[in-house]
């Protein structure tokens, strides 16, 4: 299959292009495609005609965002909609990739498929507003809610955490009351591989790895396996204020997966030990 991979550069693109070896993969990023222009976008994939598109560009820098409300709806919605327009108009599968931010954190339950959608962030508005332009723009889609990923290169939590402990810091403050699912590139992009090949499925799936931890739990088991001995401290998000108010619920459901039968994916500490088996920091 020809598969085009919007924002093939980034980190699970960059995991994506592995993955998919076997298919004849273009990389569409920022320097060949301009998602945001709409004549250039249909123009693009006219010309390559791919069978499906992984739609990983996204403006995703959540502070950056509360700072940017227009450049993030016209990346995040307005580049979406040209993305499924386009890919409804030359009959290709669409798989946009989106995140936990669409909902507001509140709950203290996992948040499923059928859960309604309440973004309190820029980012997360965005990238809602992006997931109905998908919806209603392009009928033969998959959309996919990821959270708390990492992969091959970073950025990521897991770089920044090996990034500082060098040693040259007594201790690490590490927020303890935010709960989510950490998520490997490779596990979501294996995932994605049963989207393309299931061509019957439609809708929204949440695409995490199983289990849930805080960020504390995560630096934890991160400097457990790597045998790193560093002081970590648990403390609260009301002590890191950002400019864009971060979700203490980031769990999200599988529920859709389970019930199309879907293979399960794995669990968030097994996805770490493979990870950290071939990653170079």
């Amino acid at each position: 299959m020809k598969i085009v991979i919007t924002g093939g550069k980034g980190m699970l693109g960059r995991t994506l292009v592995k993955k998919l070896s076997g298919h004849e993969i273009i990389i569409a990023d920022k320097d060949t495609l301009d998602i945001t222009d709409s004549s250039g976008t249909d123009a693009f994939i006219k010309k390559n005609m791919p069978g499906a598109v992984i739609h990983c560009a996204a403006m995703t820098d959540v502070d950056g965002c509360e700072a940017d409300k227009d450049g993030a709806f016209r990346i995040n919605a307005i580049g979406s909609a040209n993305v499924a327009s386009s890919c409804r108009r030359y009959g290709a599968r669409l798989i946009a990739i989106s995140t936990d931010y669409v909902f507001d954190g509140g709950s203290t339950n996992p948040y499923n498929e059928y859960d309604v959608p309440a973004p309190k962030t820029v980012y997360g508005k965005s990238k809602y507003a992006g997931e109905e332009m998908v919806r209603n723009h392009c009928p033969n889609h998959i959309i996919a809610r990821v959270s708390w990923l990492y992969g091959q290169g970073g950025p990521s939590f897991i770089h920044t955490m090996m990034k500082l402990a060098d040693g040259s810091r007594p201790e690490l403050k590490i927020v303890r009351d935010q709960i989510g699912n950490p998520t490997s590139t490779d596990a979501v992009a294996s995932a994605l591989l049963n989207f393309l090949e299931e061509n019957s499925l439609c809708g929204t799936f949440h695409v995490t790895c199983e289990g849930e931890a805080s960020w504390y739990d995560l630096a934890e088991e991160l400097f457990a396996l790597k045998n790193i001995n560093q002081k970590i401290v648990g403390c609260t998000t009301e002590e890191f204020p950002r400019p864009a108010p971060r979700p203490l619920n980031s769990r999200l459901d599988k529920m859709n997966m389970r019930l199309c039968g879907l293979p399960a994916m794995p669990h968030w500490k097994d996805a770490l030990r493979d990870f950290l088996k071939n990653e170079v920091f």
